[in-house]
């Protein structure tokens, strides 16, 4: 009976765990609309490692509050929306959608960020992926365009 009752508190302290991860989450998705470092001040590891969807890596928290700060000087976050959470452990897994406006253009795209938390509820990964927003159906009508093969790198 004792260890039925151990792993029932323990389950509800993992969802509890969880549901707070994905707050600072969604926090931390807001904050560029927002234009509010606060979340990543108190959120993040010292240590962190970061990786863009399209190439560039960031190490420690200092390195991610330059790049925060530059990159809003120039641009405007307009939606960062969470679409759906997968998690496990110490990770959860975010489908999302993102639009920004640069000075000259405005993009919009769909992606999946990996993130990892530490026992103190700090993030200490983000891996982040990008994917086309606009489909396609090549096979669903007489018309078809050519089949093309997307370019890698």
């Amino acid at each position: 009976m004792n260890r039925l009752k151990t792993k029932k508190q323990g389950s509800k302290l993992l969802e509890r765990r969880t549901i707070k991860r994905k707050k600072i989450i969604k926090q931390y998705f807001d904050s560029w609309v927002n234009k509010d470092i606060n979340i990543i001040e108190r959120h993040f590891s010292q240590n962190i490692k970061y990786i863009e969807c399209y190439g560039p890596e960031y190490n420690g928290k200092e390195q991610i509050i330059q790049w925060f700060d530059d990159w809003q000087r120039k641009n405007n976050v307009l939606q960062w929306n969470i679409k759906q959470f997968f998690s496990q452990n110490n990770t959860i897994i975010v489908e999302w959608f993102f639009e920004c406006k640069t000075k000259t253009d405005k993009y919009s795209f769909d992606g999946v960020s990996i993130i990892e938390f530490d026992n103190s509820n700090e993030i200490i990964v983000i891996k982040e992926f990008q994917s086309k927003s606009e489909h396609y159906f090549p096979y669903s009508s007489t018309t078809m365009p050519p089949f093309s093969v997307p370019q890698c790198g």
